[in-house]
């Protein structure tokens, strides 16, 4: 039996709380499960901080460093700023992120979301780092802002996409890849799954978002990249294709989006 090529989780939190019982035997046990490569992704100074520390310490965890848009009044604060420039420092540092608008929650004000979005995309330009971006009821905005700020020349990737076909082809046309995760296993996840049919598979890479959205038969309980095989295996079905197919193809995108390709 032939085996399986590896698979590159873009997108965990393993900073997060929710794996502070066994965080180090979960990330052990990774390698030994075909999961070669992750990218923790920051989402305040903290849990920035907390990902340069994963990175150090493990050969296989790259970072994301940003401020994710439910938490930019904290770049309000005077030096703030300064101190998230600062982390842009670490070695194994390979996005901008992930950063965006959320409009699902009141706070911060929207006024300050973008502020915050617009000067992280240029400052992901000015380090020529790809941005990882998080879009959560704000299509618009977010596609207006990403324009504005000619973020096709940036790059990056479109984190946990949830929206139509229709709005995908916007972000198709600016170069961006498309994050999918568990949510793709879902039963009512129709519309997630017509756009991931009509989005090319050279766009698209695994991302779990643990300890958030696990894929059935785990909806509900903690994710981890241990249960992106069975995103893999819903994104070959919807594809027609080979799992194998899929697996060697996201690894490649994978490598691209964050420009390890020598790595």
């Amino acid at each position: 039996m032939t085996e399986l090529t590896d698979i590159f989780d873009t997108h965990a939190h393993y900073d997060d709380r929710a794996f502070d019982e066994d965080r180090e035997e979960l990330l052990a046990s990774l390698p030994e499960q075909a999961i070669a490569r992750v990218v923790n992704v920051g989402a305040n100074l903290a849990s920035c901080k907390r990902t340069v520390e994963l990175t150090e310490k493990h050969n296989f965890i790259y970072g994301a460093i940003g401020i994710h848009p439910s938490e930019t009044a904290e770049l309000e604060q005077e030096g703030a700023w300064q101190s998230l420039r600062e982390l842009y420092r670490a070695e194994k540092c390979v996005a901008v992120g992930e950063i965006g608008l959320d409009y699902y929650w009141d706070e911060p004000e929207r006024e300050v979301q973008k502020k915050w979005f617009a000067r992280q995309l240029n400052l992901a330009r000015e380090l020529g780092l790809p941005v990882i971006i998080h879009s959560r009821d704000a299509a618009r905005d977010t596609a207006d802002i990403m324009k504005a700020e000619r973020a096709g020349e940036i790059g990056g990737v479109v984190h946990c996409f949830s929206y139509t076909k229709e709005t995908a082809r916007t972000f198709l046309d600016m170069g961006f890849f498309f994050g999918i995760g568990g949510v793709l296993t879902f039963r009512n996840a129709r519309k997630l799954k017509e756009a991931v049919e009509y989005i090319p598979l050279e766009c698209i890479v695994l991302e779990t978002d643990c300890p958030y959205l696990a894929p059935v038969p785990y909806r509900g309980k903690r994710n981890s990249s241990l249960y992106l095989p069975y995103v893999a295996a819903a994104l070959a079905e919807i594809k027609g294709i080979g799992e194998e197919d899929v697996r060697r193809t996201v690894w490649e995108n994978s490598l691209r989006l964050y420009r390890m390709e020598g790595l």
